[in-house]
């Protein structure tokens, strides 16, 4: 029997179209497309915009997710991109990846349940390379404000699951900051992320 997230987000992921559009993110593509390529982890990959992207640009590519429709459509999108993904689901603890072994893990809008955010981060550091690197952009606790004018925007709808600079700085205290800020941005990325938002940025170097 399939937990209520995997359930919520294989009904999510059963849309024809792909929910948060087929490009990747902003931020992600800034930060990826001058960086030398390795090996590269994706956390909630979901429908693997950001994922297709990365192997695009020649990098050796890793995601996982929860859902089973969200790998469906990210190995069509590989598929009609003519590259080539390695995408697990499940829970992180159980795919096994080997430590110290990617040269970067992307989070973006990873938003993992309360009582695992702070658990999966710690683990997804044991798989970073020393010197690897860390990119991640997600929904501030600030966001709730922009939800409530615009419920349009997306993102999930408690502040539990949601960050702060005080928690990024925490699950990543043996990283040198590179970039950490709470902004204001626009999003315009499929039917789910779209209009004015309030986010975490963070690229961080593990020491």
């Amino acid at each position: 029997m399939k937990s209520a997230p995997e359930k919520k987000w294989n009904d999510v992921f059963s849309n024809s179209e792909y929910v948060y559009g087929e490009a990747p993110n902003e931020y992600f593509k800034e930060h990826i497309e001058n960086s030398t390529s390795g090996k590269i982890l994706f956390a909630a990959e979901g429908e693997g915009r950001n994922a297709v992207h990365a192997a695009k640009l020649g990098w050796q590519v890793s995601a996982f997710d929860i859902s089973e429709k969200g790998k469906d459509k990210a190995l069509h999108l590989a598929k009609v991109n003519k590259v080539v993904i390695d995408y697990k689901v499940g829970d992180l603890p159980d795919l096994n990846y080997p430590e110290a072994s990617f040269d970067i893990i992307v989070l973006i809008y990873a938003h993992f349940s309360p009582e695992l955010k702070s658990r999966y981060h710690k683990k997804l550091n044991t798989l970073l390379k020393k010197g690897g690197i860390i990119i991640f952009e997600a929904f501030s606790k600030k966001h709730i404000e922009y939800q409530e004018a615009n419920p349009k925007v997306g993102g999930p709808q408690h502040i539990d699951f949601l960050f702060s600079i005080k928690e990024i700085k925490s699950d990543f205290s043996n990283y040198e900051i590179i970039e950490l800020a709470e902004e204001e941005i626009i999003l315009r990325e499929g039917m789910k992320h779209n209009g004015k938002s309030s986010v975490i940025r963070f690229i961080g170097r593990k020491k």
